[in-house]
């Protein structure tokens, strides 16, 4: 396991000098004080914040961190409930100068403003519950794909969400695929497979193949790769092991993202205690932890040593990457791609807004540039708008389309046939406002390093 570090952005915090902390003096586990009085009302963050940039009504990141805070600390005031038009971006973590945890401080104020305000017979409750938990429709979608599909696409189906979920009929449901990626990776013949095929990658690479030297990754596909594209997650497959990495896929739930965004801080707790030790236990048999969602690996560097004390927690963070920045960090990458063509020259990238947060938004660009003939495009630095569930609902719907907006200029003016992202959400942002097909960057590496040698289809034609 290598001791390189990470990169970070210079306004994220190290482990170093950032200590978990919380927003409100009654409670007995974090403090939030040192965050709050940290801030100087520059309203940097408000000016970064795509939400408050389009909704004059939204009052902006300062106020739902540190004036909230400094309100609770005068008087008994309430949540505003505000609180709850965040989107979860966290662009207000990357623009403050002051290192202010602000996203911290949002979410702990969801779940406040969701435990103690909200009321659990509202239907806006089981709503939020209902899209914060995707993984739980998702299993169950996707023992019948074609079935539910079929019906999740029938415009009765779209009209009963927005009237009585309030989700907004306006998107397509993402289709499941007919395999999901476990059901691949099982069929395939699982870690024993992918050992035997990185031994013989070394070997062919002229590595050494003892216990000693053996390189090993732990993937989080995390819910969307698994259910729904499939082929990202035997993409990175495929390209760790023609670099010689063994692969696990430890058991795994929900990085708990989207319950963040939702208050729903229980039902992430429970999560992380089951993907703490799964990934804590890859990480003591000598592997790394490596998500192909830029979201996912912001989740388990960031938010879980913030929000949660689990055993392990902060091994898990010190040890995830995101996958195309590992292969970066330990492999010559670049160098591998030189003289490697693909069928795709000509791709708008999108940086996620948590790529970003994690210093990685330029990445993807310099990799690529190195496949001959490729040309990708940075279409900028704007929000792409759909924020995860933010955008799925009915209320924000509109909002998000005015946040994308600059990205789906952009993406129509650059000289493309395809768009280009590793955020899941995004991608659907990036289809529903442009049309264009949607590709993750390590797609676009297993098509140049590996010439379409397994087939990626996820029509479950079997393992390859």
């Amino acid at each position: 396991m290598s001791d390189a570090a990470q990169p970070t952005d210079e306004h994220v915090p190290t482990d170093d000098d950032f200590e978990p902390i919380e927003v409100f003096p009654e409670s007995t586990e974090m403090d939030l004080r040192p965050g709050a009085d940290n801030c100087y009302k520059c309203s940097t963050c408000d000016t970064n914040c795509p939400v408050a940039e389009v909704d004059d009504e939204f009052p902006g990141p300062k106020f739902q961190g540190p004036e909230q805070w400094r309100l609770k600390r005068q008087d008994d005031h309430d949540i505003d409930d505000s609180v709850m038009k965040c989107s979860n971006c966290m662009r207000c973590d990357h623009a403050c100068p002051s290192e202010v945890p602000l996203s911290q401080m949002h979410n702990t104020a969801r779940g406040e403003y969701v435990e103690k305000q909200m009321s659990k017979r509202s239907l806006e409750y089981w709503r939020n519950r209902l899209l914060s938990n995707y993984r739980t429709m998702a299993h169950l979608g996707s023992k019948v794909p074609r079935l539910t599909n079929f019906m999740m696409g029938l415009g009765v189906t779209r009209v009963f969400n927005e009237k009585v979920l309030k989700i907004t009929s306006e998107r397509e449901f993402p289709a499941f695929a007919t395999e999901t990626f476990r059901e691949w990776w099982d069929a395939r013949g699982g870690y024993a497979t992918s050992r035997e095929r990185a031994r013989a990658a070394r070997e062919a690479r002229g590595e050494k193949t003892t216990a000693e030297t053996d390189k090993r990754i732990a993937y989080f596909h995390g819910c969307y790769s698994n259910y729904n594209t499939p082929e990202v997650g035997k993409a990175l497959v495929r390209v760790y092991e023609h670099f010689g990495y063994e692969v696990m896929v430890p058991d795994q739930r929900c990085s708990g993202t989207p319950m963040y965004a939702n208050g729903m801080l229980g039902d992430a707790e429970r999560a992380a205690k089951t993907n703490v030790p799964e990934l804590a236990a890859a990480i003591e048999e000598g592997a790394d932890v490596i998500a192909s969602c830029t979201s996912c690996s912001m989740s388990l560097r960031q938010e879980y040593p913030e929000l949660f004390d689990i055993d392990g927690v902060h091994e898990v963070s010190n040890n995830t990457w995101e996958g195309l920045e590992y292969l970066r960090v330990h492999e010559d990458l670049k160098g591998e791609l030189e003289g490697t063509t693909t069928d795709l020259p000509n791709l708008a990238y999108h940086a996620p807004c948590h790529a970003r947060n994690q210093g990685l938004d330029g990445q993807a660009i310099e990799v690529l540039s190195a496949i001959d003939g490729v040309e990708a495009h940075d279409v900028g630095d704007s929000c792409s708008g759909i924020s995860g569930t933010y955008g799925w609902k009915a209320e924000n719907y509109d909002t998000s389309m005015k946040i994308g907006e600059e990205m789906f200029e952009h993406m129509e003016a650059a000289d493309a046939t395809h768009g280009l992202t590793e955020c899941p959400t995004c991608s659907m942002q990036m289809e529903h406002g442009t049309g264009y097909d949607i590709l993750h960057p390590l797609e676009i590496l297993a098509d140049a390093l590996l010439d379409g040698g397994e087939t990626q289809s996820s029509s479950g034609t079997g393992p390859a």
